[in-house]
């Protein structure tokens, strides 16, 4: 397969690019209009509190299904479901009838439910794709030693690097070179299993930047530097892994020692000289925390935020040689993917949200361990920003605060008796870390599953990576439970 970028992928690309401009221009455009008419503030809390009553239970199930399909057509029908097109089917004919009803059945105020969930998702794709791409566009040259501890500091610095590149931007950036650094070693799937544990997944806690439900809570009013407060819940779970992950990797590693001819330490610390290509890059990325950062304390208008990430994105794109993506085997498939599925989910999660809300306190669900598991299960098995939202949102109701605008915010402002700050403390660790559960928790678990295997490395089936993470996983995050919520 060559290297180099497929020219008919990036027309693709271009297209959806285009289309994504398209998208940011209407919805800017929609907001100037609503800006230029009658404030719509009170309508849509209204619609909110109206709609989550007034919405059938049978409007969930394109929500539901699309998740169903997520999690089901990659193992049922695996070469049809590679294809973009036909996932772009399946969001399409659950998406566009359940839009096409509430613009129609309820007017204005659909519509306006409609309005925020495309504002939400241009914001959500800006981010993805511009980590994505700038992160695609840094080689890391040379290759390291394959050693049980070179591995394990190569797994801590993806642990940092996954809160400030995103768990996407970390993986794209390190799992070649630690593939490489091992490429001698016969037993790697481990290797793989906890690179997806820890930089797909469970490093990514302390900021906006870190995971797709963060970015989620900080658009609905998180602050940007409040998840830094779980840095103790991060430490406490990448260290229990990165632990368990070095005993366990010197186990095989020895094994091998003695099992193989010649000596294993000899051949893994054979490694060409270091060096990173693409280093420009590396300014595209802190623009990208800048504009995040800024946008949030500035409380930017719409629109601004998201054109800064897409030049920088673009600005990355047309600096980066095409050498650098080839030696990466950089597409935009994956990102292409995110964008098809998440245009159908942002839009059928609306009526799950609003029925959640307006009925959250017949759940349950009152104390922060039962968010953290509650959110942790839906997030092993769903997407992990929906669910996110869905729990944000139920806690929300129960204290009456509707799901509109910066209702996070108001939400953190709730008197301590209402234990709002270790509520959503245990809704964001749920999300973030059991998306670690299954291969389809989190987005890039599977994009390090497809480079691994197309490195040659024979990955665990999806039960198989289940048995690994029910006996690592599930007992660290009980302990967490106890000492945490």
């Amino acid at each position: 397969m060559s290297k180099r970028v497929c020219p008919r992928m990036a027309a693709r690309w271009l297209k959806v690019l285009a289309a994504s401009a398209v998208l940011l221009l209407l919805t800017t455009s929609a907001i100037a209009q609503e800006a230029a008419g009658k404030p719509p503030t009170t309508p849509v809390i209204a619609a909110h509190g109206s709609l989550g009553h007034e919405l059938s239970e049978w409007t969930v199930l394109p929500f539901v299904a699309l998740l169903l399909c997520i999690a089901v057509l990659p193992l049922a029908a695996p070469h049809w479901w590679e294809h973009n097109k036909n996932k772009g089917i399946v969001a399409a004919v659950l998406g566009i009838p359940l839009a096409a009803y509430l613009a129609i059945s309820f007017g204005s105020d659909g519509q306006g439910e409609l309005l925020h969930a495309a504002k939400d998702y241009v914001s959500f794709i800006c981010l993805l794709g511009s980590l994505y791409v700038i992160s695609g566009g840094v080689f890391v040259r040379g290759s390291l030693d394959g050693t049980p501890l070179l591995n394990t500091a190569l797994l801590a610095l993806g642990a940092v690097l996954a809160s400030f590149v995103g768990t996407t931007g970390a993986s794209v950036l390190l799992i070649r070179p630690l593939l490489r650094a091992n490429q001698p070693r016969q037993k790697k799937a481990h290797i793989v299993v906890f690179f997806i544990f820890v930089v797909s997944n469970c490093g990514g806690l302390l900021t906006p930047l870190g995971d797709p439900p963060l970015f989620i809570g900080f658009l609905k009013g998180v602050p940007f530097l409040w998840t830094m407060q779980l840095v103790w819940q991060w430490a406490a779970v990448n260290v229990a892994l990165l632990f368990v992950f070095m005993i366990w990797d010197q186990f095989i590693f020895n094994r091998e020692e003695r099992e193989r001819a010649g000596s294993q330490l000899e051949a893994v610390m054979q490694h060409e000289k270091f060096g990173i290509d693409g280093r420009l890059n590396f300014v595209f990325l802190g623009g990208i925390l800048a504009t995040v950062y800024a946008s949030g304390s500035q409380q930017w208008s719409y629109g601004i935020q998201e054109s800064l990430m897409v030049v920088l994105l673009l600005a990355s794109y047309f600096t980066t040689s095409r050498e650098i993506h080839g030696k990466n085997k950089f597409t935009f498939g994956p990102i292409i993917e995110v964008a098809v599925l998440f245009a159908g989910i942002f839009v059928t999660m609306i009526p799950a949200l609003l029925i959640l809300n307006a009925n959250g306190k017949s759940l349950g669900i009152t104390q922060p361990w039962q968010f953290f598991w509650a959110a942790g299960a839906l997030s092993s098995f769903l997407d992990n920003a929906p669910t996110y939202l869905t729990f944000a949102a139920t806690a929300c109701g129960i204290q009456n605060i509707q799901p509109e605008g910066q209702y996070l915010a108001e939400f953190l402002k709730l008197p301590a008796e209402a234990n709002a700050v270790q509520i959503l403390a245990a809704i964001s660790c749920g999300a973030v870390f059991m998306g670690a559960n299954t291969y389809i928790g989190n987005g890039p678990n599977f994009m390090v599953k497809a480079i691994a295997e197309e490195n040659g490395v024979k990955m665990p089936s999806f039960f198989g990576y289940m048995a690994y993470s029910g006996a690592i996983l599930i007992p660290i995050f009980v302990i967490v439970t106890f000492v945490f919520f």
